[in-house]
């Protein structure tokens, strides 16, 4: 959370140049641009991934509440929004298989052309809103590969595994809704694999505030 501190409300010491803008928060007025725009320093990103209905938009919003600085929430689904309606469904974008297995629906997504670029896209944007002082909280869904491209373009960036037993994830997809049965079991057994994380975080056992906690209070946030 921000948290006021002696003389909140009044400006901290100027520069002696006029090439720094001010940002004004809630609490408190701190000088972070010089120059051209470019911040003096990144922002930190954490990045939680994990498969749907795990509970990571919920993390993200706890997080929020308990950081000591701002923290933007990026969740991916806000980049499955932007694509347009006839991309579900059509080879270069999204298309969604269905099997049984032991009498139960598995869901594999299948990402064409269309779909993937946008979804590099957002990686390239955390970097780039990174790269101007933004600290940012990314809910996601990647793989091995991804997490590496993560990795290679943001320097202060902290990779979360968020997850839960699949008896957990699918009964959570039936209360919910708004999710197709089956996509939990699909990704379930993949989605992890060859990744190393910094943080692993289960939300069988952890409600979304002390899974914020803990991971505010390994990083440092």
């Amino acid at each position: 959370m921000l948290r006021r501190e002696e003389g909140a409300g009044q400006a901290c010491p100027r520069p002696e140049s006029n090439s720094a803008r001010v940002i004004e928060w809630p609490f408190r007025m701190c000088p972070i641009w010089q120059g051209d725009g470019m911040a003096q320093r990144p922002g930190q990103v954490v990045l939680l991934n994990g498969v749907g209905s795990v509970g990571k938009s919920a993390i993200a919003k706890a997080m929020q509440a308990v950081t000591t600085d701002p923290y933007l929430h990026v969740p991916m689904d806000s980049f499955l929004d932007m694509l347009p309606a006839e991309s579900f469904g059509r080879p270069e974008g999204l298309t969604f298989e269905e099997s049984l297995v032991d009498d139960s629906p598995v869901i594999h997504i299948r990402t064409g052309t269309f779909a993937e670029l946008t979804f590099h896209g957002m990686r390239q944007a955390v970097a780039a809103m990174s790269s101007v002082g933004l600290n940012l909280i990314v809910d996601d869904v990647v793989i091995a590969r991804e997490v590496a491209e993560y990795r290679a373009l943001i320097d202060r960036l902290h990779v979360v595994k968020v997850t839960a037993p699949l008896a957990v994830l699918e009964q959570r997809e039936r209360l919910r809704g708004d999710r197709i049965v089956g996509l939990a079991r699909g990704q379930h057994p993949v989605l992890h694999a060859d990744i190393v994380y910094d943080l692993t975080v289960r939300t069988e056992s952890a409600s979304p505030e002390e899974c914020a906690h803990l991971i505010a209070a390994t990083f440092g946030l």
